[in-house]
């Protein structure tokens, strides 16, 4: 009796095209956000998409590659687009306590590292900063790593979907009032 075993997925820096047409992508999702337009938001996602924050913890420089936790495990959210979709509807019920009054917010996107899979997906590296203001005299800044697998998908009105969105915020111990954002 044979086995199989899958080959693992390589990577190499996307062509300049592809590049180009992900990071415009991604800008337009991001504006999106920043309008708050979330079911054209929400269609950027794939059916089986993945979005998750793993909780940081602090650690000595020895074990700084175990500083977030693994998925599974002690996370921010973990949805699925279902749970996004819910999110959207509550949103737009304008009776989600935490958006109300809605917050306003800039999403900043910053050095995009893109490399096309041997599946032919491509991995997505990118920074932001996030500001936000909620009425009178709320604001905060939170900032972090997004790492995105990203799939062609030629129905799709962008002609991307986001498959997987790992979030990684650079703090530790997250200062904000709530996580009601999408980032």
């Amino acid at each position: 009796m044979t086995t199989t075993t899958e080959q693992p997925v390589t990577q190499r820096p996307a062509d300049a095209e592809d590049e180009r047409r992900i990071a415009r992508f991604l800008y337009d999702e991001a504006e999106m956000m920043d309008n708050m337009q979330w079911e054209d938001w929400l269609d950027c996602m794939h059916e089986d998409v993945d979005y998750w924050a793993p909780v940081r913890e602090n650690r000595v420089a020895r074990e700084r590659k175990e500083e977030f936790y693994p998925k599974g495990t002690s996370v921010y959210f973990e949805e699925s687009k279902a749970f996004l979709r819910q999110r959207v509807v509550r949103l737009n019920t304008h009776m989600a306590w935490a958006e109300e009054p809605p917050s306003r917010s800039r999403h900043m996107l910053t050095n995009l590292r893109i490399d096309e899979r041997s599946d032919g997906a491509f991995a997505v590296r990118s920074n932001f900063m996030i500001y936000r203001s909620r009425g009178e005299r709320y604001q905060d800044t939170i900032a972090g790593e997004r790492r995105d697998v990203i799939v062609r998908d030629p129905d799709s009105r962008y002609g991307f979907l986001v498959l997987e969105r790992e979030i990684r915020f650079d703090m530790a111990t997250i200062l904000v009032k709530n996580l009601s954002l999408f980032y």
